[in-house]
């Protein structure tokens, strides 16, 4: 957050500090398995029946990000990433769809979307690691 906060800084002094840098977005594709590995260590992922659906929204943002980066690694030769991919979507979509990023407690269908976004993203990275760089 530090570092939004210097691009708000900086952006007070008019051009002299040069455009500002890119902030979040999707992962390049040869960036995706450190990310996968990232979302993969997150508490959201290892636990998701027990997280608080509201604690996870950041997770559930960085996850939406993926799925493009993972159709951009399979570049059209990798049909099981992009099924993977779209599974990840959906169960995002489920998510927000369910206005989870507002529900205090554990349980029912946003604990369930946690679940499956769980599930999604492991087959995701499966499939990942299962092709080092897309070269």
């Amino acid at each position: 957050m530090g570092g939004a906060l210097l691009v708000l800084v900086l952006s007070g002094c008019g051009n002299e500090a040069g455009p500002a840098p890119k902030q979040g977005g999707e992962p390049g594709p040869d960036a995706l398995p450190t990310k996968l590995d990232a979302l993969t260590a997150d508490q959201c992922y290892a636990s998701p029946r027990t997280q608080l659906p509201k604690g996870c929204e950041k997770y559930v943002t960085e996850v939406a990000n993926v799925p493009g980066a993972a159709r951009k690694r399979a570049d059209d030769r990798d049909p099981q990433l992009v099924a993977e991919a779209g599974a990840l979507e959906k169960a995002v979509a489920e998510f927000r769809g369910a206005g989870c990023t507002t529900v205090p407690s554990p349980g029912g269908p946003c604990s369930q979307a946690l679940v499956d976004i769980a599930g999604a993203l492991s087959g995701l990275k499966k499939q990942v690691d299962a092709r080092p760089t897309s070269g």
